[in-house]
């Protein structure tokens, strides 16, 4: 069963950690023992896994990811926007995460989280569970 999350950014650049909305719907469905999928349907953003211990990784990220890919450059893309889109291919439109015993099988210190580049928007976010 596939389940849609709704959010809305509120920067240009910006990574929320999604973690406990996968986590509540793999409780809603009594997943066990499987994997769940996350996917971004859209080409500006991405979902990726990394700390969520200390917030300064988020604003390392998205700093560093600023400076190898900035807004403006020598971009043809008409929008404005081709830094999104770079950087939404970077990091992804997916993840697949084990679960184990209904809980996401994530290291100490990981989240998951929604990637936006090219904000503020209203975003979707699917999850689809696949039991082992």
């Amino acid at each position: 069963m596939r389940k849609e999350i709704k959010l809305d950014t509120a920067h240009r650049a910006q990574f929320l950690d999604i973690t406990r909305q996968i986590l509540e719907y793999l409780r809603e469905i009594g997943a066990q023992n499987g994997a769940v999928t996350v996917f971004v349907p859209h080409t500006t953003s991405a979902v990726t896994v990394n700390e969520n211990a200390d917030p300064s990784v988020v604003s390392d990220l998205i700093r560093t990811l600023e400076k190898l890919i900035p807004h403006t450059g020598d971009y043809r893309h008409a929008e404005g926007n081709s830094d999104a889109h770079l950087k939404s291919s970077l990091l992804g439109c997916s993840q697949q995460l084990l679960v184990e015993n209904g809980e996401l099988c994530l290291g100490t210190w990981q989240g998951v989280y929604f990637c936006e580049f090219d904000g503020p928007r209203s975003r979707k976010i699917w999850l689809s569970f696949i039991p082992a």
